[in-house]
């Protein structure tokens, strides 16, 4: 992209009240920005607003300077920097089918995703997941271990880069993937040049070397609460379906489930337990026709997964996410897999508390346990 045809897109972008509706209307009418820009006011008003016209016709006050940052950006890393916009070979096709699509994507990742056309020819099938911010440590495993073996079969997955379960399907994604395949692909709701939230500093980086950042808004873009729920309608229209791993009911991961479904895609959930306020969002979408899934095979077998994808090795058991402990361990039978109190257990066991706390304690430190707030227990589906 030459530096006038981005400085067009930015002033489209910035111009105060002229929202991605009307870009697109604008677009439509007159062609190209700069075109829009030419136009008399006259022509403008035909289309938009006297006052959305009135402001077509001044440079937003900070364009300039944004205009200057944006393209020090790109050249500072053309391999993997990119701005994309409607119309352009590498702006998703996926996006198009949305009610409504960015008007432009700032991208940051592997440089062999630029070198094929972009996301649209390069990405293999994707897939949603996402989840709570603040997972029981099971939801957090379920997280990462389903985004291994759906990425080990060849599927890209997309999520927030938010703490909690976006971050362990990214990480679980990365650990899966085959060199050479995509990933995943974090879409984030402030301008590339920041990362938020800090702690993800480092896997922002790894992302960008093996997969995609997306992000619609601007360079400098601050972490601003409205953003979030907003860019949830990228991760939904870049995917084939959603997998909500653990939600309560006013989870933002509904958002991104209820958009998928409008746009005709699948939406998966994984249960939990009924005592669980983290597993209430994914039960209530279950109720509504999500489909019920225990292990990374369901969602393939659904998504009806293209030939290029990898069944897992011979012996791995990463598709089935299977339960990795001792079936006669008492005290792991005892616990199920939801939450538990010591009292509980005792009832449930027979066993006296320094004996129970003790045998608690082996299994926290062999990982097949996890200690919640509130003396709480919870037996974790793989050590």
């Amino acid at each position: 992209m030459e530096r006038e045809e981005l400085a067009a897109w930015l002033r489209l972008q910035l111009t105060p009240g002229v929202g991605n509706s009307t870009a697109r209307r604008l677009l439509t009418a007159f062609g190209l920005p700069e075109q829009i820009f030419a136009a008399s006011t006259q022509s403008l008003e035909q289309v938009a607003s006297s006052q959305q016209s009135a402001a077509l016709k001044r440079a937003p006050a900070d364009w300039q300077s944004l205009l200057d940052t944006t393209w020090q950006w790109l050249q500072a890393n053309t391999l993997q920097h990119r701005v994309m916009v409607l119309g352009d070979p590498a702006y998703p096709q996926s996006l198009l089918n949305m009610e409504d699509p960015p008007l432009l994507l700032y991208g940051m990742g592997a440089p062999e995703v630029w070198g094929h056309g972009g996301l649209s020819t390069c990405m293999p099938r994707c897939l949603a997941v996402v989840g709570s911010r603040n997972p029981t440590p099971q939801g957090a495993a379920n997280a990462r271990h389903f985004s291994q073996a759906l990425a080990q079969a060849g599927l890209t997955i997309v999520s927030g880069l938010a703490l909690g379960v976006d971050g362990a399907a990214h990480e679980g994604a990365l650990d899966g993937a085959p060199e050479g395949q995509l990933a995943t692909i974090a879409v984030v709701g402030t301008g590339l040049d920041r990362v938020y939230p800090r702690q993800h500093r480092d896997l922002a980086h790894r992302i960008a070397q093996r997969g995609v950042l997306l992000s619609e808004y601007p360079l400098g873009t601050p972490p601003l609460s409205a953003n979030f729920p907003k860019r949830n309608r990228i991760i939904a229209g870049l995917s084939s379906g959603t997998l909500v791993v653990e939600a309560a009911l006013q989870s933002g991961s509904l958002i991104t489930a209820r958009l998928a479904s409008e746009q005709g895609k699948d939406v998966f959930a994984i249960p939990g337990s009924i005592h669980s306020t983290q597993a209430r969002g994914c039960h209530a979408l279950i109720k509504q026709g999500a489909k019920l899934v225990e292990s990374a095979q369901d969602v393939l077998d659904e998504l009806q997964p293209v030939s290029t994808m990898r069944s897992s090795p011979e012996g791995s058991s990463d598709l089935t996410s299977p339960d990795s402990h001792d079936p006669k361990d008492s005290l792991l039978e005892a616990l199920g897999f939801g939450p538990t109190g010591l009292d509980a257990l005792q009832a449930r066991t027979g066993m006296d508390t320094p004996t129970l706390q003790a045998r608690l304690m082996e299994l926290e430190i062999l990982g097949q346990v996890s200690r919640l707030p509130g003396g709480l227990f919870q037996r974790l589906a793989r050590g």
